[in-house]
């Protein structure tokens, strides 16, 4: 076994001693690029405008539920889908580069296939 693969193994053996949840990184279908995932929340960086981001977000958001409660200045959305609680960030990181980070939450549980599918729908619906 290499060095590497060990030291892998080793890191996230400790991870999951420590209570942390280690980061996942997946790749998305139809170049959407790369998006992280921990145990509660989805999120990946954009090459998309804030602008671009937010206007996708909301289209998405009315049309998979009922937006709640937007607040542009904040870049924050909340609405509730499919019976979970959704909660969409959208972060300006550089003039470049945009963050986008959902959390979904149905009976207090994790709803990660639910925030998936809405990064998915968001930064598609952004191209």
């Amino acid at each position: 076994m290499s060095k590497v693969a060990l030291f892998l193994i080793l890191a996230l053996f400790s991870a999951n001693l420590s209570g942390c949840a280690p980061l996942i990184i997946g790749a998305a279908a139809g170049g959407l690029g790369a998006y992280a995932i921990t145990k509660d929340t989805v999120q990946g960086e954009s090459d998309k405008s804030f602008d671009t981001l937010w206007e996708s977000a909301m289209t998405v958001s009315r049309i998979r539920g009922v937006v709640k409660q937007d607040d542009l200045a904040r870049g924050h959305i909340e609405l509730v889908a499919d019976g979970a609680y959704v909660w969409i960030d959208i972060i300006r990181l550089t003039q470049a580069t945009t963050r986008v980070r959902i959390a979904a939450r149905k009976y207090r549980l994790p709803n990660l296939g639910l925030a998936q599918d809405l990064y998915v729908k968001i930064v598609s619906e952004a191209k």
